[in-house]
């Protein structure tokens, strides 16, 4: 039988405690890094657990992707009285095949959760300056992503429309292969956190 994704999290968590308080060590860490000024500058103490840490979760991935242990992990968003049970990856873990079918197969609930809480609240596409939309525009957004993924405060619905690598879709440089659009449903303008 193989570890569960809440397993392996908790195995990750206990490693990087253990890390920080020294109790891990990579000797070869300051070989790691090509750049001498660098790695004096850093220190091979603070350089031993970075490599420490980078090394275990890369041992987390491999054994995800031998046991088809699942990256993703469930809660609930809660918006305006509603709330929705949703799955996204864990940002320490990988996506193995099956979680991106999951992700997918998601999104139908997470969009009516999204219609149903809008009302006539504002849209505005996320950016460096957020402009305003549609909800035409959005409904193009929405048919073309892949899945979708929600997030909320108080007075904001955060919908993100994905495409491509689970672990990738959130870095611009991944884009066109992989990438998101990120809608704000608010009162008036967003507020400028950010989710």
């Amino acid at each position: 039988m193989s570890y569960t994704t809440e397993q392996l999290l908790d195995f990750l968590d206990q490693e990087l405690r253990a890390t920080w308080k020294g109790e891990r060590l990579v000797l070869s860490s300051a070989d790691r890094l090509d750049n001498p000024v660098i790695s004096k500058a850093i220190g091979t103490d603070k350089l031993s657990k970075v490599y420490a840490i980078q090394d275990f979760r890369a041992q987390l991935h491999d054994y995800q992707r031998q046991h088809g242990v699942s990256g993703l992990v469930w809660h609930t968003c809660q918006f305006q009285g509603r709330s929705l049970c949703i799955p996204e990856l864990h940002p320490q873990l990988i996506a193995i095949p099956a979680d991106k079918l999951t992700l997918v197969a998601a999104k139908p609930a997470l969009i009516q959760f999204w219609r149903e809480a809008i009302g006539d609240l504002n849209l505005w596409l996320a950016g460096h300056v957020p402009r305003a939309t549609t909800l035409d525009h959005v409904n193009t957004l929405i048919a073309a992503s892949e899945w979708a993924e929600l997030a909320a405060t108080r007075s904001e619905l955060y919908l993100t429309l994905c495409w491509g690598d689970p672990k990738d879709c959130h870095y611009d440089w991944a884009k066109p292969d992989s990438g998101c659009d990120r809608i704000i449903a608010t009162i008036g303008e967003p507020s400028g956190i950010k989710l």
